[in-house]
């Protein structure tokens, strides 16, 4: 089983460059990061979590500059984000920034995509909270378009454009891996009709076990073979008796938290996780 992290990076924290490279010598195949790109003062969106927002969540580095430092200073480490918010950018920009991250990586990425919880950040980009899904569907849509067609076009609600060149297509084929982030069956049959993978975000391991059982049957019924949809375990703890429950599935890999520290602890916290897997 891969066994990847999920780094909340900030302006405090150990640097991506750092990280990186530490996390590729110890044998991690993928680094997931988050993306806010602010955090309204306003705070009427109550935070998921419970409590007061964490601070990282308005500090949080952008994922596609700090995944490029990384691919600068690795060789074989995975690149994905976890997730991008996809409703607060436009398709065709999101599009080129992808490729251009595949393209310089030697195609490492992994696009891992969302629609987020927080209703004022979405807003503040002009996406309405009742639209998030039916345009994170358009995008995700409107994305392999323009990386598997020399001239794209896309006539949608949400995404529209007219024959389109759009270069450097991605180095992976037919394109990075769409993994679509969320619990719901609503997410899950999404993903067997638009997308790649699934990035469960659940800290029960036996609800994310029920899930891709239930996956695999969405598949079916759909009539598509559930193996060409990955399942990534996010930010599952890390215990034995945890991880253990997934090597009977299919699922390819847990992803596990780092969170914002500096680099000596986060870098001995690396070193944990690295014996726990060994042992």
């Amino acid at each position: 089983m891969k066994i990847g992290l999920f780094p909340f990076l900030t302006d405090y924290t150990i640097g991506i460059a750092d990280l990186a490279v530490e996390a590729e010598a110890r044998g991690f195949d993928s680094i997931w990061l988050p993306e806010h790109t602010h955090i309204p003062a306003s705070r009427q969106t109550a935070y998921p979590g419970g409590g007061d927002l964490p601070k990282e969540y308005s500090h949080t580095l952008d994922p596609f500059v700090a995944l490029g430092c990384a691919a600068a200073v690795t060789e074989k480490l995975l690149l994905a984000t976890g997730i991008c918010l996809a409703i607060e950018h436009q398709a065709i920009t999101l599009a080129k920034t992808v490729a251009t991250l595949d393209h310089i990586s030697n195609g490492r990425v992994m696009l891992g995509l969302g629609a987020g919880w927080n209703r004022e950040e979405m807003e503040n980009h002009g996406t309405a909270y009742a639209d998030r899904f039916k345009k994170l569907e358009e995008q995700m849509q409107a994305l392999r378009t323009i990386w598997t067609e020399p001239e794209a076009s896309f006539n949608g609600r949400f995404e529209k454009f007219e024959s389109i060149w759009s270069w450097p297509k991605p180095i992976r084929q037919p394109h990075p891996p769409l993994i679509l982030g969320g619990e719901t069956d609503h997410t899950l049959k999404r993903i067997v009709k638009y997308g790649n993978g699934w990035l469960p975000r659940s800290m029960n391991a036996e609800r994310v076990i029920a899930g891709i059982t239930k996956l695999d049957r969405y598949a079916k019924e759909a009539g598509r073979d559930p193996a060409s949809i990955s399942v990534s375990a996010f930010a599952v703890r890390p215990k034995a008796e945890v991880v253990d429950q997934f090597r009977d599935t299919r699922a390819e890999r847990v992803i596990l938290m780092v969170p914002p520290r500096g680099r000596d602890e986060t870098l001995a916290r690396l070193d944990r996780y690295t014996d726990f897997i060994r042992s």
